[in-house]
């Protein structure tokens, strides 16, 4: 059972970062499933890796059209981009040092409750400045 199902409430209005959110819960929950499974520290790093690596790649992309639209709240959105990768990179070190296993379930926990509110609390108020600026 996924840890978390998306639905429209999700939404920001924007397809490309939809996408990315989706993706992003998609991450969580495989490595979740990975772990209940019994997969191996490897394995189990590995979805941590891909999850900061893609995490970093969409603060990127988002951040990039927040400065297009030129939306004001874009210090906001770096500052709590910036936080949340510094939580997950101290249990991607975690997971590097063989330790992954009491890592995932953290790591899914925070993710998956970090991406849910910063979604509705954060993203959603810039749904109508990056519609108005070409980005649906």
């Amino acid at each position: 059972m996924a840890l978390f199902n998306w639905s429209d409430e999700f939404s920001v209005g924007v397809l490309a970062m939809d996408n990315h959110h989706k993706k992003l819960f998609d991450i969580l929950n495989q490595m979740h499933e990975s772990m209940k499974a019994g997969a191996d520290e490897e394995t189990l790093s590995k979805y941590i890796t891909e999850l900061v690596d893609y995490t970093k790649y969409h603060f990127a992309e988002e951040e990039r059209m927040l400065e297009q639209v030129n939306y004001s709240g874009i210090d906001a959105q770096k500052r709590s981009h910036i936080a949340f990768i510094e939580k997950i990179t101290e249990f991607q070190d975690q997971a590097n040092s063989g330790m992954a296993i009491f890592a995932i379930p953290k790591v899914s926990k925070l993710g998956i409750d970090w991406l849910k509110e910063h979604i509705l609390v954060m993203d959603t108020k810039y749904s109508d400045k990056a519609n108005a600026g070409g980005f649906r």
